[in-house]
Formats: structure tokens, C-alpha cells, sequence
């Protein structure tokens, strides 16, 4: 039984079977669909409560963070993250989930997100 005649052994975890030299191949590589977490702007949380949110759960700095409470004021809307459709919607229901901002009377609970797939090129 000649070399390229002996069966391979199946790839396992981590493992890539590379091609014979000299043999062209078409690989083309997938990446899972992106999504964008949105963060909706209201009149029931704060700055404060916005800031302290996405330095929490998304482990943004002070300023990045006060960026987008500036941002989600000033458009109505600001994308948090982008990310994988799972960690999206776990993101999503995290900042739902929250609970209201302390500062403000009244506030409802956590703030509204959504997600949203990125647009393909």
C-alpha cells in the first residue's frame, strides 16, 4: 500500500489535516453572523444608571461608557456590542434585567435593548 493510499485519521479537536504539498485547495472560511446589542434610549434612567450598567455587564471604562449614555441621549439609540447571535441575546437580557435606576422615581425596571444582525457585505 503505497502512502497516499493509507487511510487518515479522522481530525480531532484543534486538529487540522493539512493538503498534500503541490495539491490545490478552495477552502473558504465561515464566520458565524454578527449581531449589534442596542441600547434604547428613555426618560426612566440616568447617566449615572447607564454608565454604571455598561461598566458592569460590558466591562466598558468610565469614558467609553459615558459615550454611549451620550449617545443613546442624543440619537435615541447606541450599539453596545457587536458579537455572536448567543452573546448578544444574553447581553440583551442582561440589560433588561438590571433592575430601575435608584435615582430616578418611578423607574420601571431595566432599560429596553434589542439586537440586530450586522448588515452582510
Amino acid at each position: 500500500m503505497s502512502e497516499s493510499d493509507k487511510p487518515q485519521a479522522p481530525a480531532g479537536p484543534g486538529t487540522h489535516v493539512l493538503p498534500k504539498p503541490g495539491v490545490e485547495t478552495d477552502v473558504t472560511e465561515k464566520h458565524a453572523p454578527m449581531y449589534h446589542v442596542i441600547l434604547h434610549d428613555d426618560d426612566k434612567h440616568s447617566y449615572e444608571y447607564v454608565i454604571v450598567m455598561l461598566m458592569k455587564l460590558f466591562g466598558k471604562t468610565a469614558e467609553r461608557a459615558y459615550k454611549h449614555a451620550e449617545e443613546v441621549d442624543t440619537t435615541g439609540v447606541t450599539i453596545v456590542e457587536t458579537t455572536t447571535l448567543e452573546r448578544a441575546e444574553l447581553k440583551r437580557d442582561q440589560i433588561k434585567a438590571f433592575g430601575p435606576d435608584p435615582l430616578i422615581a418611578g423607574s420601571p425596571g431595566g432599560m429596553y435593548a434589542s439586537i440586530e444582525p450586522v448588515p452582510q457585505d
